[in-house]
């Protein structure tokens, strides 16, 4: 399982890699990562027109989209489509940080898991 992750360098510049989920138990569940830290929940509804331009991320956090997706731009150039279903960590809260703009015109829902 891929998470994405947005990050910040010494130099203030945002980039993308990818980070690995790594199973350490397999129940009759299903497979099981460990507990990670996490503050709390937030849920979010972003309008349509969402089009934000540059800005770091107010914390730590990740980000699941529910329903629709969005389109992310690090500040090295690189973008991304954080599609509905999957998950970013988003680290870059110093430096340039990055662009953020809704897809297709949809209304999205996401939940926010802040890890500060």
């Amino acid at each position: 399982m891929r998470v994405h992750n947005l990050y910040a360098d010494a130099d203030g510049e945002s980039h993308f890699r990818d980070v690995e989920v790594e199973w350490v138990e397999d129940t009759p569940g299903g497979k099981l990562s460990k507990r990670l830290p996490a503050t709390g929940i937030i849920f979010r509804q972003v309008p349509p027109t969402y089009d934000l331009d540059w800005h770091p991320a107010p914390r730590r956090q990740y980000i699941i989209n529910l329903d629709a997706g969005v389109q992310i731009t690090a500040s090295d150039g690189e973008a991304r489509v954080i599609g509905a279903g999957e998950v970013i960590l988003v680290e870059d809260t110093s430096g340039k940080g990055h662009l953020s703009k809704a897809l297709d015109g949809k209304l999205r829902h996401c939940i926010f898991v802040p890890i500060d």
